[in-house]
């Protein structure tokens, strides 16, 4: 797995071995990143000094990918400990280690944010919805700005409808993979 563009371009993210972490396909993290960039999101790319939220993380290539392509800062929760060890190696190869922060939270019971975030990714496992259950904790608790992006993947076959505060913008289906952008109103 490897940034797709930016700063980062060719990078190798380390991943851990197993079948826990299902990291999104390049080409539909391309797809999705070429939408945030040329995209009509009000104004400038929402990748510009973003804070990004990368729930479920996994290795972070999201969030990397996101900080490659002029985010300025990035917390990444996941519950494995095997994956955010791949994402802190990762971090550390990038020289990205004072931009992340690496938090081992729920993000269906993440606690209260220190910072809320403009740019959120969930990519929670396909088909236990978590999807709605976690954006709205997520919410609840700060980790969310408003006026905030906010990107979900689940599988192309399943359903998502966004939860009350967020209006869907955009669908786009990649392979195995569905992702819903919406826009968070407080």
């Amino acid at each position: 797995m490897r940034i797709v563009a930016g700063k980062h371009r060719g990078r190798v993210l380390a991943a851990p071995r197993g079948l826990d972490t299902r990291p999104t396909a390049a080409r539909a993290r391309e797809a999705l990143f070429n939408i945030l960039v040329h995209g009509d999101f009000g104004g400038d790319s929402p990748l510009d000094g973003a804070v990004v939220l990368d729930a479920f993380a996994g290795t972070g290539a999201f969030a990397f990918e996101a900080l490659s392509r002029g985010a300025a800062f990035a917390t990444l929760l996941d519950t494995d400990r095997a994956a955010l060890a791949a994402a802190k190696s990762n971090a550390v190869a990038l020289k990205e280690t004072a931009n992340v922060s690496l938090e081992p939270r729920d993000a269906t019971r993440p606690g209260r944010a220190s910072r809320a975030h403009t740019l959120v990714f969930l990519d929670p496992p396909y088909r236990k919805d978590l999807a709605t259950p976690s954006l709205i904790a997520l919410a609840n608790n700060g980790w969310i700005e408003s006026g905030a992006l906010a990107i979900v993947e689940v599988g192309a076959r399943e359903d998502f409808t966004a939860p009350d505060g967020f209006e869907a913008i955009d669908e786009r289906t990649y392979g195995a993979a569905k992702f819903v952008l919406m826009r968070y109103h407080s």
